[in-house]
This record gives C-alpha cells, sequence and structure tokens, in this order.
C-alpha cells in the first residue's frame, strides 16, 4: 500500500514509512513485534508523492499473473475441483495475523468467484518486516507471490486496511490513489484518518470479473 504525501519534496523508492516522531499507534495497528528488536525506521520525514507508475502496475499485474497461474496448476491437476481458491501461508507474518484474518473474512464476504483459505502448497505469502518501501505485493521470481507489511506503515496507517489493500493485488486489482476513503485501493491516499478496510461495489465487481475471466484464460493456455 504505498501512499502519495504532497506536502513532502522528493520521491523516494516506491513507498512511504513515516518519522518516529509522528506519535504513537492508533488501536488498529499492528503490535511490535516480539523478539529482537527491528531496524528502526527513518528518523526523518522523508517519502513523498509517490502517484503510481507503469513499473508499479506492471509489478501488480505480475504479481497477480504469477498468483492466478499457480491456481491454475494446481486445478489443471485436480480437474473435478468447481470452486476457485486461492491458497496463502501467513507464518512468516506473525505479528499481524489478525489483520490477515480480518482480510481474509472481508475479500471472502465481498466476492462469490474466488475464496482465500489458509494452508500449505500456497499460491503466496505474507512477510513482515522493516522496508523504507512500505507494504507492497511482489513476486518470487519463482513463480509465486508475497505481500509485505511493513510495521512503521501498519502503525501509522490502519493496518487492516493495509492488509486487505495489499490482498486487493493478490485478486487483481491495481493501486488507485486518488480515489476516495470509500475505495480500498485508494490506499494511503485519503491519509491516515482513512478508516475503510472494505472494497467497494466497483471493486467487488471487477474481482469476480477477473476471475470468471482471467483464470478461464489461464486455464486454456495450460491445455
Amino acid at each position: 500500500m504505498r501512499h502519495p504525501k504532497t506536502a513532502l519534496s522528493s520521491l523516494l523508492g516506491i513507498g512511504l514509512a513515516f518519522a518516529t516522531a509522528f506519535g504513537a499507534a492508533p488501536a488498529s495497528a499492528a503490535p511490535a513485534p516480539e523478539g529482537p528488536a527491528p531496524a528502526a525506521p527513518a528518523t526523518t520525514s522523508s517519502y513523498a508523492a509517490y502517484g503510481g507508475s507503469a513499473a508499479e502496475a506492471a509489478n501488480t499485474k505480475a504479481f497477480f499473473d504469477a498468483v492466478l497461474k499457480s491456481v491454475a496448476e494446481k486445478r489443471a491437476a485436480n480437474p473435478g475441483v468447481q470452486a476457485v481458491t486461492v491458497v496463502y501461508n501467513a507464518s512468516s507474518a506473525p505479528t499481524f495475523r489478525n489483520q490477515i484474518a480480518s482480510s481474509t473474512s472481508i475479500w471472502n464476504a465481498a466476492v462469490t468467484n474466488v475464496k482465500l483459505q489458509s494452508g500449505s502448497n500456497a499460491d503466496f505469502t505474507y512477510r513482515e518486516g522493516n522496508d523504507s518501501r512500505g507494504s507492497y505485493a511482489s513476486t518470487d521470481g519463482h513463480g509465486r507471490g508475497y505481500i509485505f507489511l511493513d510495521y512503521a506503515q501498519n502503525q501509522q496507517y490502519n493496518s487492516t486496511r493495509v492488509t486487505a489493500h495489499e490482498t486487493g493485488h493478490v485478486l487483481g486489482l491495481p493501486d488507485h490513489y486518488s480515489g476516495p476513503c470509500s475505495e480500498l485501493m485508494s490506499g494511503g491516499g485519503p491519509g491516515t484518518s482513512c478508516q475503510n478496510a472494505q472494497p467497494n461495489a466497483a471493486e467487488r465487481s471487477r474481482v469476480n470479473s477477473l476471475w470468471a475471466n482471467g483464470l478461464a484464460a489461464a486455464m486454456a493456455k495450460l491445455s
């Protein structure tokens, strides 16, 4: 979930972090991870005006295509399976287990043509840590995808919204930072006060269409 910050002057990387001086995390933010302390986030207000790019859009599509291919391969191996299920593994993001569970419930209630399910032989994974780019969805270079959840960003923004937004990329939705708070894929565009973690009607419709039409196309390529 990369976020525009129009008040700052430089574009660094492809995401957003926040300075420790911004204050305490909201109640919805992820708790501090246990174990060794992670590297400290930036101590100055860097990370400015990220508004999306052609490269970012390409990365999002590559992530979706990797997940789609993984699901299609498993369905081809088990042709009797009717439901489209995308399997995830969240073992590498224990700090965010509640947010991931909430995000899964949100999306499973919102769409009908695809379901998210925790399990082995996952199509994508969740990871956590510190990254100056903030949270993001990516491919691992081996035909699978992963979602990275950044500690600092999840303390500044509604953590369930961050997680549901990144999970939207799994399901094929691109970023749209200029959208309103009611649009999940607007990410951090509406600011830190935005608490909405639900996809709107257009986003729900788009996901249902992608998984009805896109999966059929992927299966055709495998046949």
